[in-house]
């Protein structure tokens, strides 16, 4: 039986968001209706709480979260392709069909309307051995590895990754699924660190660790025209700040390859003249649509090579989400947090 209404977790404003009940939504011919299992809690959800949300698409007194497990529950007449009981990912700024609902999808309340359903447009299919708490990461995947996918990796190469946050893990388990021999990862969490050991991941803490003596010696030295520098290929910044990039010159050699993935909010430097004699070559991480870049996450997550649930630590009722994206913005204790209904 259809509940009447239905738990819906609103975004009010600065520290402030409100569960209240809705009417339950109306299932037309062509659309879908999803009962939430599971939703991540992004940076952008973290930085609406503090911050305010326009600057995300998290608007004031809208429903939020978009970093959601669904199944279905309800199938319009028309529509196929998808039956009761699978498990999608609502495609973000394509399940409500308007590019401003990109962070408002609803994946923190109970049930989603999915109007104009199309599968592989409105929503990405889910195999079920793949758990709910691996598939929750799936959107924080692809962001990682549009990132990771850009510098072109493979077998005979080598990546350091700044950041050990989900996007930055997410980067560096999908350069190794790619084929890098050897992928460093380096952040100031030693509790992220931890976690990342479990993917046969080199560590460095900077703040305890020398990471140009550390990083030459995993991957060798070179000379070039900024001096020494280490022999790793590739480079993933997904921390979205200045040191990183200074970090990135200290330790690239010729050739080598800069994807940013960390949304930079300040301008930062960076010698262009060191660029042209060393030949680096630098990209954002834009490329290639969410249902395109996931047929590789999936494929990874399916593979059961990586056992990804210890990537979320923290798992929250609907009730405590204040509590819950608390705990998300300290990466002393957190890795990934989600809403578990």
């Amino acid at each position: 039986m259809k509940p009447e209404t239905f738990k819906a977790a609103i975004y009010r404003g600065i520290k402030q968001v409100e569960v209240e009940e809705r009417p339950y939504p109306v299932c037309g011919d062509d659309d879908v209706i999803v009962k939430n299992l599971i939703a991540g809690i992004c940076g952008s959800d973290i930085s609406a709480y503090y911050k305010g949300g326009d600057a995300n698409m998290i608007w004031k007194d809208s429903e939020f979260g978009h970093e959601v497990v669904s199944e279905v529950v309800e199938v319009g007449k028309n529509v196929k392709d998808i039956q009761l009981g699978d498990h999608v990912f609502p495609n973000m700024g394509q399940a409500k069909r308007d590019r401003m609902r990109m962070a408002t999808v609803g994946g923190f309340s109970e049930y989603i309307h999915i109007p104009q359903f199309e599968l592989g447009y409105s929503a990405v299919k889910i195999d079920k051995k793949i758990s709910t708490v691996s598939a929750s990461l799936l959107e924080p995947f692809v962001v990682g590895t549009r990132g990771a996918k850009n510098a072109n990796p493979g077998p005979g190469k080598t990546a350091i990754v700044f950041g050990a946050g989900t996007i930055g893990m997410s980067a560096a388990i999908m350069l190794k699924w790619y084929g890098c021999d050897k992928v460093m990862i380096v952040d100031i969490s030693d509790y992220r660190l931890e976690n990342a050991k479990k993917y046969d991941l080199i560590v460095c803490n900077p703040k305890k660790d020398d990471l140009k003596d550390m990083a030459i010696a995993e991957f060798g030295m070179q000379r070039c025209y900024t001096g020494e520098a280490c022999g790793a290929n590739i480079f993933i910044d997904a921390t979205g700040i200045q040191a990183t990039i200074d970090d990135f010159k200290a330790l690239a050699g010729r050739n080598a390859f800069l994807s940013v993935v960390g949304v930079h909010k300040d301008p930062v430097t960076l010698d262009f003249v060191s660029i042209t004699y060393n030949n680096w070559y630098i990209s954002g991480s834009g490329n290639g649509s969410y249902e395109e870049v996931a047929v590789d996450v999936l494929a990874m997550m399916a593979s059961g090579q990586y056992d990804l649930d210890p990537l979320v630590s923290h798992k929250f009722k609907q009730s405590d989400i204040c509590e819950a994206i608390e705990i998300a913005s300290n990466s002393e204790v957190a890795q990934k947090v989600v809403i578990q209904y």
